[in-house]
């Protein structure tokens, strides 16, 4: 009998169901838009409930796709959950939603975070979650529903709050509340975690009057988590009884599913965000260059570290330039108008729609468009757009280099605009070195299905995973005689130095 996996990978503005078969090729697929709420005083919402049925309605999609390609839905081994990291979620014991979503682009714990850092607590956070104190993690953004809510912050204060991340609140929906799990990556990425002992920080939750918030137990990212009941939920008329044996936040399943196994390799993550993650093996470093450290993934006898650099704008940029300032009807118009212009003529586009992210980690500095002349064009504008995207994962490449003390072994590449191929060539040749891509798009499920298959059974290895990965690679080479893009990155750094 032949095997297969569901992979589920929640995202922030869809959720996408994929089966995958031994070979990791993708065998059936369904995807549905899920609604963000972009508040103008720089508020991101989701409703909860809306996240779950997102995913049930993807599901759907991805099973009767299945079915109605021969396939027997008892094949089906286990299922894998990747998600959009950082989105906090609050629910009461019956698994009803107290507040909204808040997704990690939000900005309203900016003041959070500036008295905290002010109360001398940034090194503390930092030495024991491995992240730094900004709006973009959960943490800060639950202190800031709590502070502006009496009611909500008297039932954290009676035990009667349950927090978790995506990957959580799927879970303990989908097992009827019988489940309340979560996975050291998802945990990592909270500021509540400690990521030595891989267990949530009492001494942070008591300084942040949070000792009494129902936590989910952490568990390796390959692990049993509970059995699901897709034929009560679906209303099916045949059994649909399958294991969820991974969790994992969505850039840590693409680091996996991109082979990222050895300490030294990285992959990079072109979506509404970037995320640069960097395997740095099995000791937690601490950066000191503006990096993250976070856990890279985990299965139950191995725990890989990673250095991580998370860029807030990327793909939005260019749905903002598209949306807002209607330059192009279809982003896939972009690399041509980019390239109709031999360089970008000294304008550079600042994209700090949401502050900057890592090495800089400025929080309220706002989006700019720099070195403009009547002679601008929109064109001009568009390639200011798309250089900003390999210039920020440069300042991040160059961060963690410094931090290792060595170069990057190597790098892949995946993500929706690498379908771009201005911003992929113009990165490999600001980089000097072969990105490698994956044939298969959907690299974060791909990563959760991984992780499930080895818990269950459908993988023997993470070298018999190593070997299928190869087989399935494209490299984009550099062209070493292409200066332009590092002398444009000079012009880059003094914009972001404000010179």
């Amino acid at each position: 009998m032949k095997k297969y996996i569901l992979a589920i990978d929640q995202g922030t503005s869809s959720t996408k169901t994929i089966i995958f078969d031994e070979l990791g090729q993708a065998v059936a697929k369904g995807s549905v838009n899920l609604k963000t709420n972009y508040f103008d005083n720089g508020f991101v919402e989701q409703n909860p409930e809306d996240i779950f049925q997102n995913v049930i309605d993807s599901v759907t999609e991805c099973l009767n796709n299945f079915s109605q390609k021969g396939f027997s839905i008892s094949e089906i081994i286990s299922c894998g959950i990747s998600n959009q990291r950082e989105t906090l979620i609050l629910w009461d014991k019956d698994g009803k939603s107290l507040a909204p979503a808040v997704v990690w682009a939000c900005k309203r714990s900016i003041g959070i975070c500036t008295d905290l850092i002010e109360k001398g607590q940034n090194d503390f956070i930092k030495q024991k979650t491995g992240l730094l104190l900004d709006p973009y993690f959960s943490g800060t953004k639950l202190l800031w529903l709590l502070e502006n809510d009496a009611e909500l912050k008297e039932k954290v204060t009676k035990g009667d709050v349950y927090f978790g991340t995506v990957d959580c609140w799927l879970l303990y929906k989908l097992t009827n509340g019988t489940h309340f799990k979560t996975d050291y990556t998802n945990a990592s990425r909270t500021l509540l975690f400690n990521i030595h002992t891989l267990q949530w920080d009492t001494e942070i939750l008591e300084k942040w009057g949070l000792s009494n918030l129902n936590l989910p137990q952490p568990c390796p990212s390959s692990h049993d988590f509970g059995i699901v009941d897709f034929e009560q939920i679906l209303n099916s008329k045949s059994p649909i009884i399958i294991p969820i044996t991974s969790l994992i936040g969505d850039s840590h399943a693409a680091t996996f599913g991109e082979g990222c196994f050895e300490k030294g390799t990285a992959k990079v993550t072109l979506g509404t965000g970037s995320s640069i993650m960097m395997n740095i093996g099995d000791k937690a470093v601490l950066s000191n260059s503006g990096m993250l450290t976070t856990i890279c993934w985990s299965t139950e006898n191995r725990v890989d570290y990673a250095l991580e650099g998370a860029i807030v704008s990327c793909g939005s940029t260019i749905e903002w330039l598209k949306n807002e300032l209607q330059l192009f009807s279809n982003p896939a118009e972009t690399a041509t108008m980019a390239t109709t212009i031999l360089d970008n003529a000294g304008v550079y586009l600042i994209p700090a729609f949401s502050g900057l992210g890592a090495p800089h980690w400025q929080m309220s500095r706002k989006a700019s468009i720099e070195g403009m002349t009547f002679g601008t064009t929109k064109n001009h504008i568009v390639r200011a757009a798309l250089e900003s995207i390999p210039y920020q994962i440069k300042d991040v490449v160059g961060a963690m280099e410094k931090d290792m003390q060595a170069a990057l072994k190597s790098i892949s590449v995946n993500g929706g605009m690498t379908q771009n191929k201005f911003v992929i060539h113009f990165l490999a040749d600001l980089l000097r070195i072969p990105l490698n891509k994956q044939r298969n798009p959907d690299v974060s499920a791909l990563g959760a299905a991984y992780l499930s298959g080895l818990k269950s059974g459908v993988y023997e290895s993470i070298e018999q995973l190593s070997d299928i990965n190869k087989k399935q690679t494209e490299q984009v080479l550099a062209n070493l005689d292409n200066e332009l893009p590092a002398n444009s990155y000079l012009g880059w750094k003094e914009k972001i130095a404000g010179k």
